[in-house]
């Protein structure tokens, strides 16, 4: 009997021919495995049609989207998390659940062998590679990419047209961009974006409304918070999932979440990515004016602090590490009085805060007035503040005689 290889599957140009390279190659039977993340239900329904295509005899797909976004899209955003000033995660917070799952699957068919298809060059390999050692330390893993002699896009359709492998690339409607798509973004990658002048086609987003197709009137929603995570859309309770489809709606109707970035790879490469993230925008914005609130200044900034580590440790794969588990626990804990609401406009790709509330809040008018404090703040105390505050600058003035022209 063959040994059993479990293959994450998206039905594209790579997983398609790698099913039959592994086939070939090492003899293996093929088991393929594929997560309902929410893409669109044509591209679940398309990688179940090539697998069968393929000959594949055992087929996963698993509806994932309620653990998907409840125990990591959430998690990650109580962190306001956020890699290099732009890019809100969406590929990467994927990976550690796929590659939990491919491991249990893996342990259901009696098999210690993984295999995806990220390239030799990319992020993902590490994701899934770094998250599947963690998980096990024993699995073997086939990655092609580093492996085959198909080292091109055109050596692969010219495998795929050899092997009478039927993929998109052969009809005319064709992505132009390598692509990855789930409940909280789509990225674009390669093509004409390899050119880092050319401005993205119009054409391209497949997600978001051209600005100059989005209402010229604004729309207002509220946004409840519980323990740092949204619960309630204009006080309509909705499940995890849910509440960010409702968001991807409403943002994409206004143009919200378009970024074009060029970012860096934890190999060290450069790469351009272009990156639709509607729901998620407004979540980030909403989660960061709750907390505003809600957490004190030292509590705000040792979270400002952290969160480009937890972001690097999510983009390079470490999911699954003490560390990061380590840094949950500390930004879980900050999400205690998270609670309230906020006020938003959404206009014309603006994502516009105009109000916000909490029976938590720790801003006073009373203290922050410019008119009659009542007596709850003497401005007479900041002087000796302010005098202690300044010892340091006298004393440095004093010795090092600066002068400032």
């Amino acid at each position: 009997m063959s040994k059993k290889v479990i293959l994450a599957f998206s039905g594209g140009l790579d997983t398609s021919a790698i099913v039959k390279w592994l086939q070939d190659t090492y003899g293996y039977e093929v088991i393929t495995y594929t997560a309902d993340l929410g893409q669109e239900k044509k591209d679940i329904k398309s990688a179940y049609n090539k697998a069968k295509f393929l000959g594949i005899k055992k087929i996963y797909i698993e509806d994932l989207r309620e653990i998907f976004v409840k125990n990591y899209i959430f998690p990650m955003f109580r962190a306001n998390t956020i890699y290099e000033g732009g890019y809100l995660l969406g590929t990467s917070i994927a990976r550690p659940l796929i590659i939990k799952r491919l491991l249990e699957i893996a342990k259901i068919n009696n098999s210690n062998i993984i295999s995806h298809g990220s390239t030799g060059k990319g992020n993902d390999q590490l994701r899934f590679e770094l998250g599947a050692y963690s998980l096990n330390p024993y699995i073997k893993i086939i990655a092609p990419w580093r492996e085959w002699n198909l080292d091109s896009r055109k050596k692969i359709i010219k495998y795929c047209k050899k092997n009478n492998i039927m993929i998109d690339y052969f009809k005319k409607n064709k992505s132009l961009y390598s692509m990855d798509n789930n409940l909280l973004h789509i990225s674009y990658e390669g093509g004409l974006l390899e050119d880092t002048w050319n401005e993205p086609e119009t054409d391209m987003w497949r997600w978001s409304k051209n600005l100059n197709n989005t209402p010229d009137k604004e729309t207002f929603i509220d946004i409840t918070f519980k323990n740092g995570d949204p619960i309630a859309i204009n006080n309509e309770y909705f499940k995890p999932h849910e509440l960010i489809i409702k968001l991807n709606i409403l943002g994409s109707k206004h143009g919200i979440g378009r970024i074009d970035m060029v970012e860096n790879r934890y190999l060290g490469i450069k790469s351009r990515g272009c990156y639709e993230t509607p729901g998620g925008t407004i979540l980030y914005n909403a989660h960061k004016a709750i907390e505003s609130i809600t957490l004190d200044h030292e509590s705000i900034k040792l979270k400002d602090i952290l969160m480009p580590i937890y972001a690097e440790i999510i983009y390079n794969g470490y999911w699954w590490t003490l560390e990061r588990k380590m840094l949950q626990s500390l930004i879980d804990t900050s999400q205690k009085y998270v609670n309230g609401i906020v006020r938003l406009k959404l206009y014309k790709g603006n994502v516009i805060i105009i109000g916000r509330k909490s029976d938590q809040s720790l801003f006073n008018s009373s203290y922050a007035t410019f008119e009659e404090d009542k007596g709850i703040y003497n401005q007479k105390d900041a002087e000796s503040f302010i005098k202690l505050k300044s010892i340091r600058l006298k004393i440095a003035s004093i010795k090092q005689k600066i002068k400032w022209s």
